[in-house]
């Protein structure tokens, strides 16, 4: 049974048409989404999220009832289910905790054949230098399917912070970062320069997404595209531009629309900026993704994966280019089994 929390969102979801599976049998690791408990939140970011209940049943059924073949997810960092008590530095393992119960549950069959949160990264404060050794390495005794963290990172890259960032290189875990200014990017390269070692991978086409702008943003985000693209240890997520960012909502937002945008729309609208950031990076430095329950504010995970596949199609990817888009570079970069 759908919580109630959720009817409203999954009213609006329902007046689509369902589209008919594109490629149906084409494995896929969804690398991005996440899982939460909304209702008693005070966290002003996260409870503005519609779909407020969204654990191990609800994206069980959510990939089942897409109809597209995926194999395995990975968790990702959203602030859920923190110890309540204890050091408070150390509470974020309780994320970690929580998603390795998700991930029992799924490995029992009992909610399908897809590895729900074959990989996890989770979140610990690397401002802390040299002392954060401590919590990656609770995160890791917490569950084996912990891959690394996400968090944002300081303007000057200040030594105490780059000395918590390489005991992710220590500790063979990557970094997961978004933020909506892309022009951050160009910082985050330097980084990944400094550490080649470390895995960093671009959340959500590296910021927000405006499928309206056609002149200004967009020559500048490119610029920033190319230049974390030279660092070869950066892999870039092609998805997450279908959330909102603050108060600003992308046009097919629920907000937006009587009824949920098609594939065939959705890929018109952000194809350019795709296919931009697959021939940046290379098919085997990007993977698609899905950052629900986020982006279900604005399509259905059957219409979502659909327009992924429209945007490979139309970009003419062999079939080897799109294994790695659609599962081996996620496989690869988060060490799934």
């Amino acid at each position: 049974m759908p919580h109630a929390a959720n009817a409203d969102l999954l009213q609006w979801l329902a007046k689509e048409t369902p589209e008919d599976v594109i490629e149906p049998n084409l494995s896929i690791v969804d690398p991005h989404h996440h899982l939460w408990d909304l209702r008693t939140y005070d966290d002003e970011i996260l409870r503005e999220f519609q779909h407020k209940v969204y654990l191990c049943e609800e994206i069980a059924d959510e990939i089942k009832l897409s109809g597209h073949n995926v194999i395995q997810t990975v968790f990702a960092q959203c602030g859920a289910f923190y110890r309540g008590s204890g050091e408070e530095a150390m509470k974020c393992v309780g994320e970690t905790e929580f998603v390795n119960g998700i991930a029992a549950m799924s490995r029992s069959g009992r909610y399908g054949s897809t590895e729900i949160c074959a990989g996890i990264f989770g979140y610990a404060d690397l401002r802390a230098g040299k002392y954060v050794e401590g919590i990656l390495r609770a995160h890791m005794e917490a569950s084996s399917n912990f891959r690394g963290i996400r968090s944002a990172f300081p303007k000057n890259l200040n030594d105490t912070f780059l000395e918590g960032y390489s005991v992710l290189g220590k500790l063979g875990l990557s970094f997961d970062n978004y933020h909506p200014d892309y022009t951050r990017l160009p910082v985050l390269a330097k980084l990944g320069q400094k550490f080649p070692e470390i895995t960093i991978i671009i959340n959500h086409l590296g910021g927000r997404v405006d499928p309206n702008d056609k002149l200004g943003d967009i020559a500048k985000w490119r610029e920033c595209i190319d230049t974390i693209s030279e660092c070869p240890n950066a892999v870039m997520k092609v998805g997450g531009a279908q959330q909102r960012v603050g108060a600003w909502e992308p046009p097919f937002h629920n907000h937006l629309r009587q009824s949920p945008i098609g594939s065939s729309e959705l890929c018109d609208l952000l194809y350019e900026r795709y296919i931009y950031a697959i021939e940046a990076f290379g098919p085997d430095r990007c993977m698609f993704e899905s950052n629900f329950p986020v982006d279900k504010e604005c399509v259905s995970y059957r219409t979502l994966w659909n327009m992924f596949k429209l945007v490979a199609k139309k970009a003419g990817l062999s079939a080897d280019e799109k294994a790695a888009v659609f599962s081996r570079t996620a496989q690869r970069v988060y060490r799934l089994n």
